[in-house]
């Protein structure tokens, strides 16, 4: 099976070795998103909920560039560094998907890179 990489500049380049996302068949592995914004590369300021809907604006981007939409995605892993913004992390993911929602995990990890808050990976089916 051929893979294909996908990549756009309206989400952030990777800063490491690896692609945004990689499309094998009708399926597309997103690498984890922080909250860098994708014109400036830096770490946007605020909030877990700023932080949050940056790394959903990145996944959407991502999301779009490979034929998609966040509609198709059917599993989402949530990185953070404080459990204590469980609740937070879900209102703004409530913001950005709808039922049926996909599955879902959320760890908490002691750090991030570029000391972000929030991390998300996902994979997506294309109809």
């Amino acid at each position: 099976m051929s893979r294909i990489i996908i990549a756009t500049e309206l989400a952030p380049a990777a800063i490491g070795p690896y692609s945004q996302a990689v499309r094998a068949g009708n399926t597309v592995y997103f690498s984890g998103q922080i909250p860098l914004d994708p014109a400036t590369g830096a770490l946007v300021e605020g909030d877990i909920a700023e932080q949050t809907r940056r790394v959903f604006d990145n996944l959407t981007a991502v999301a779009q560039a490979a034929g998609g939409s966040l509609a198709q995605i059917v599993r989402v892993g949530i990185y953070v560094t404080d459990l204590a913004n469980f609740a937070t992390v879900n209102a703004v993911m409530a913001e950005y998907f709808q039922s049926p929602y996909p599955a879902r995990s959320t760890i908490e990890v002691s750090a991030l890179p570029k000391a972000a808050q929030v991390e998300v990976d996902a994979v997506m089916v294309l109809d």
